[in-house]
């Protein structure tokens, strides 16, 4: 019996690396394999590489080299923007309070919470409107005069919300707070010109737009002081130790110019393939399903959806086993899945909000994998229903 191919359909979470992302790095695990903190020839290679992927990252978001930090991975990114400001600001006798908003990735929600819990910084979380967006009047009213700084993520993981991120940054620079965005989900799917956006730090991950995992990188804007948690040999100006990772920085550096120079096809081929998989769900179960997130500002990649009264796990399940990765807002265990954060902020009860699902697609993708997976979830939502009117 022949198999069908597995369909991707997580690109959120990760996507494969680019073949020329590949290639570009290659030679620095086989010929340019020094340190690039050591002073021989072969250091000096890997740190000419190292600072031109460093230059090019720079000009692609219009800043300085010197303002781009490499780091272990987006969580990192987010981790070093929070704690070495706070940090910093406390070093200096400042100030103590820092504002992000309910729907935030874990990576920057833990860390917050755990500056509040641990540390004893004072924390504001923004609500949000159905939709997942901020309303720039909530983040004008919450800012303090010992306010140090706001982070709002510019699209969300979950529900692919795209948050107006440079009306929130004007209401920080106002008053001169620091402005950070998680823009893990959305720096390959737009253009950036930092130089003259108000924003202060932005996180990126090169694994969601065809790059390697195992490096993030952090833009942090000239001036401003981070207090690293990770102490050691003073790589990355002091603010990041660690041996540089040569090779996964030059694929950051590729896959970034990549997504760049390709923009436009890709959005395109993935609107078109998102909108079938938006349009055939809602129309196929129209009183069990609905859209989450903003229905146009959204991620040209993202169709997330609520499924009244069905666990998420268990729609996960049945996919996987009928060859179709995706993913869900719920906590990915067995038993009874928790209700998603993401959605419970936006308003949904514990009826839709264990039901999360969460489709992104990717450049291998095909209309005839959505199709495949419509038809999917024909077969598997009656077999969902009965499992719910067994228990």
């Amino acid at each position: 019996m022949q198999h069908k191919k597995h369909i991707y359909l997580d690109h959120g979470a990760s996507t494969p690396v680019d073949g020329r992302v590949l290639e570009a790095m290659l030679p620095h695990w086989t010929e340019n394999y020094g340190n690039a903190s050591s002073v021989h020839e072969y250091g000096r290679r890997a740190h000419r590489a190292l600072e031109q992927s460093r230059q090019t990252i720079a000009d692609l978001l219009h800043v300085r080299p010197d303002e781009i930090i490499f780091t272990g991975c987006g969580s990192e990114s987010d981790n070093l923007a929070l704690r070495g400001a706070m940090w910093a600001a406390r070093k200096h006798g400042g100030g103590n309070h820092l504002v992000i908003s309910a729907i935030e990735h874990s990576a920057v929600w833990g860390t917050a919470v755990q500056l509040r819990d641990l540390h004893h910084f004072d924390l504001t979380i923004l609500p949000v409107d159905r939709y997942g967006l901020v309303d720039p009047a909530d983040l004008d009213a919450a800012i303090r005069p010992d306010t140090v700084l706001v982070s709002i993520m510019a699209a969300n993981n979950e529900v692919g919300t795209m948050q107006d991120i440079d009306a929130l940054g004007a209401v920080a620079q106002k008053h001169g707070v620091l402005f950070h965005t998680d823009a893990i989900q959305a720096a390959a799917v737009r253009r950036w010109n930092l130089a003259q956006q108000p924003i202060d730090m932005m996180s990126v991950a090169p694994h969601k737009f065809y790059g390697p995992k195992g490096i993030g990188i952090l833009y942090a804007r000239a001036g401003i002081e981070l207090v690293s948690g990770l102490t050691g040999g003073g790589q990355e100006d002091g603010r990041r130790a660690g041996t540089s990772n040569v090779p996964y920085a030059v694929g950051a550096a590729k896959a970034l110019e990549l997504a760049m120079a390709e923009l436009d096809e890709r959005s395109a081929h993935y609107q078109k393939l998102r909108d079938q998989l938006i349009n055939g769900l809602l129309a196929a179960f129209p009183d069990d399903c609905i859209l989450t997130g903003h229905p146009a500002q959204r991620l040209p990649h993202n169709a997330s959806f609520a499924f009244r009264n069905i666990s998420g796990n268990d729609l996960l399940m049945h996919l996987d086993v009928a060859g179709i990765a995706a993913s869900s807002g719920s906590a990915c265990k067995s038993g009874d899945p928790k209700p998603s954060r993401t959605l419970q902020a936006m308003g949904l009860d514990d009826e839709w909000s264990k039901g999360g699902l969460r489709l992104t697609v990717g450049a291998q993708n095909t209309e005839a994998d959505t199709k495949r997976f419509l038809d999917a979830m024909l077969a598997i939502m009656p077999k969902l229903r009965r499992l719910q009117t067994n228990q």
